[in-house]
């Protein structure tokens, strides 16, 4: 009888286990089930813009194609801008003296042998005085050299008294070609020289052509051969010095085209074209000097400014899209090119749309999706590209616009609402 009851008593507790096992399983499911959802909720990034047909009109969004553009391959550069010393002047007096006229400020543009200024010094006068009193001694020396030659000649004079005149003869000539060489170098002409018109002052001019950069004396002030007095620099034959690393001299040659803007004025662009490229490091730098002229306009280009070239290489063909195309983002470039996909939206987010605004969802629209390219060489407005997912040579891509595209998927935040 009681091994009734004990067999009775152990198939009840294998019922009563067998049951909660059943109820552990079903709640595991549950929970499976209730978390299932929550791990589907979680979406890519949205990549598809959908845009109508009135907001592409609105924000002016024109679509073209891929195109095979011949564009320049470059290299970064930096340098300076200068003027050969050639092309530059110091401009000095060949004789002391006051100052009297200054006609030049900075800036002023002149001409080679314009007058400068004008200095006078009591010096000058007796340099005119002795010119003209050599002239009278060489026409009495003339005269008695003739009367000794005679006397000579007919057995009547002394040879010596003939050297001695030739001799006086010769050193006076000698004098006056000294003294006329000095007044033509202080701008006196000799032949205008007389006693009622002699000139108590000279003339400083340009030896060059150029614009004044500095000046260093004023009305009344001494100047001699080591005063200057104002500096000229001919910024007609500026050039640039630009300052190439190693890796990229190979790359170097004669001849080739260098885009280039001030660093303080990158508005305008300027072009110069390589005419040496030198063969020594620069300091500890480690760059090479490699000069080039300034072609074209030159306007607001000064001896020591700072600049940033362009230097285009060899041409090359390659696919290429407008510069207004590419849109960066996270430190990628993106462009949007034209498809049939469809923007993920949720019913409920539709259902809202529509409530909203019904006729919204009826005009007809654009979807753009988001494709990674990198960027190579730009030139003319054209940059080159190279996509990271492969894009049809067909397809239509957003030409312009692309900005709005993107600050449109981005602050949909990655719905369609």
């Amino acid at each position: 009888m009681r091994l009734k009851y004990n067999i009775i008593y152990l198939l009840f507790i294998a019922i009563f286990a067998l049951s909660c096992n059943k109820k552990e399983t079903s709640s595991e499911n549950s929970e499976e089930k209730t978390e299932q959802p929550e791990e589907n909720h979680e979406e890519a990034p949205q990549t598809i813009a959908s845009l109508t047909e009135h907001q592409i009109k609105a924000v002016g969004i024109t679509l073209g194609t891929i195109e095979m553009k011949e564009l320049n391959s470059t290299i970064k550069t930096n340098g300076l801008l200068r003027v050969p010393n050639n092309n530059k002047a110091t401009i000095t007096s060949l004789y002391g003296g006051i100052i009297k006229t200054l006609n030049v400020q900075v800036g002023s543009v002149v001409k080679k042998g314009q007058v400068i200024a004008t200095i006078a010094n009591p010096e000058f006068i007796q340099l005119q005085e002795d010119y003209l009193t050599t002239n009278s001694r060489i026409t009495y020396a003339e005269q008695e050299y003739r009367r000794q030659r005679e006397l000579f000649d007919n057995d009547a004079g002394a040879k010596k008294n003939l050297q001695s005149s030739d001799a006086e003869l010769k050193a006076l000539r000698t004098k006056k070609a000294s003294l006329l060489r000095q007044l033509q170098m202080m701008g006196i002409s000799p032949g205008k020289i007389n006693n009622g018109n002699m000139r108590s002052g000279l003339v400083i001019t340009a030896p060059i052509s150029g614009t004044i950069s500095s000046i260093s004396s004023q009305i009344g002030s001494y100047v001699d051969v080591s005063s200057p007095v104002a500096e000229i620099i001919d910024n007609n034959s500026i050039h640039l010095d630009l300052q190439v690393f190693e890796k990229d001299l190979p790359k170097m040659r004669v001849g080739q085209i260098v885009h280039f803007k001030l660093t303080n004025n990158p508005e305008t662009e300027y072009d110069a074209a390589i005419y040496s490229i030198g063969s020594s490091f620069e300091n500890d730098s480690k760059t090479i000097s490699v000069h080039a002229n300034v072609t074209g306009n030159k306007t607001g280009l000064i001896d020591g400014m700072n600049i940033t070239g362009i230097v285009s290489l060899n041409k090359t063909t390659t696919p290429a899209i407008p510069n207004e195309a590419i849109v960066e983002a996270d430190g990628k470039f993106y462009v949007f090119v034209k498809t049939d996909k469809k923007p993920e939206i949720h019913n409920e987010e539709s259902h809202e749309k529509e409530a909203k605004n019904p006729t919204e969802t009826k005009s007809k629209t654009i979807n753009f999706e988001k494709v990674e390219v990198v960027k190579g060489s730009s030139d003319m407005g054209y940059t080159a590209i190279t996509s990271v997912k492969e894009i049809s040579s067909d397809a239509e891509i957003a030409t312009k616009g692309a900005f709005f595209i993107n600050a449109k998927l981005t602050n949909s935040g990655g719905h369609e609402h």
